[in-house]
């Protein structure tokens, strides 16, 4: 069982935890991720690294609420345990002194984009980081993304904090400025997302990185559930990624598979939410 240590709401719909999980924390690595189990009857939820603390023997998660079981998981409190932390998972960012780079952080994605951005200061990188969300309720963890850049960029879809824009147009300025001279591009949050990050940086032929985060079961390439389809053919996000050329991605491919179980996991929300009424029960994990 791994232990909850810390829990903070970001936003209504955004929750961090701290997880005792000694084992993984000692191999983390910036771009890996984790399989969360909530009890021995739940789903397996793939969740990328936000930190770790070796010493600790801690990973730290932050999630947004989508689905029965992150809805179960947020509802989870301090000194409760989770039954299964599987990890880490898949091929670690590569991190090297590439010169110049950017480091996108969309939504929930702010949190996976900054063990990555750390990692490239630390390897002596120019870093600049552009992180937006949808308002400013939904902006976290600017601090720590301000700590690890040489450069902080800021936006909301609607203006209320920072700059009104998409993220996707202070990265085309920054590429076409030529005394910045963007080596490379790293890109993490909703899929659309990072499709126009992609389709912004193609035309200057910048490499550009991204992280999938896909329909997942095993986290082992046994069951196929996360495949997702480049130029070069079909690849298992769990195994081969979560990282890949985003060039090389069939994202009109990857938006329809994200979309195939809508139905079932609005009907697992409804059941779960009525049937906690009708057991009188908090709405909590693990119960």
């Amino acid at each position: 069982m791994y232990k909850i240590l810390k829990k903070e709401v970001l936003s209504d719909i955004i929750k961090l935890m701290v997880i005792h999980a000694p084992h993984v924390a000692r191999k983390a690595k910036a771009g890996q991720f984790i399989i969360v189990r909530i009890n021995e009857f739940g789903e397996r939820i793939p969740l990328t690294i936000a930190d770790y603390d070796r010493d600790a023997g801690t990973i730290t998660i932050i999630f947004q609420e989508v689905g029965k079981s992150t809805m179960q998981l947020g509802r989870m409190e301090t000194g409760q345990e989770i039954s299964s932390f599987a990890g880490p998972l898949g091929h670690p960012t590569e991190i090297e002194n590439y010169g110049t780079v950017v480091c996108v952080g969309g939504g929930v994605g702010i949190a996976p984009i900054y063990p990555i951005a750390r990692s490239l200061k630390e390897a002596g990188n120019s870093v600049i980081s552009i992180i937006g969300s949808r308002n400013k309720d939904l902006l976290f963890w600017e601090d720590r993304m301000r700590a690890v850049s040489d450069e902080l960029i800021v936006c909301t879809d609607d203006g209320s904090y920072g700059r009104r824009s998409l993220v996707t147009e202070p990265l085309k300025e920054l590429i076409e400025n030529a005394d910045k001279k963007v080596a490379r591009v790293w890109a993490i949050g909703p899929a659309i997302m990072m499709k126009f990050v992609s389709l912004a940086t193609a035309p200057y032929n910048v490499p550009t990185t991204v992280s999938l985060n896909t329909i997942m079961i095993d986290g082992t390439g046994m069951c196929g559930g996360c495949r997702v389809l480049l130029e070069d053919g079909a690849r298992f996000v769990c195994v081969d990624g979560p990282e890949f050329d985003a060039h090389k991605v069939n994202w009109d491919s990857l938006l329809s598979r994200l979309q195939f179980y809508r139905k079932e996991e609005r009907a697992a929300v409804e059941h779960w939410q009525h049937k906690c009424r009708l057991e009188g029960a908090p709405e909590e994990g693990g119960k």
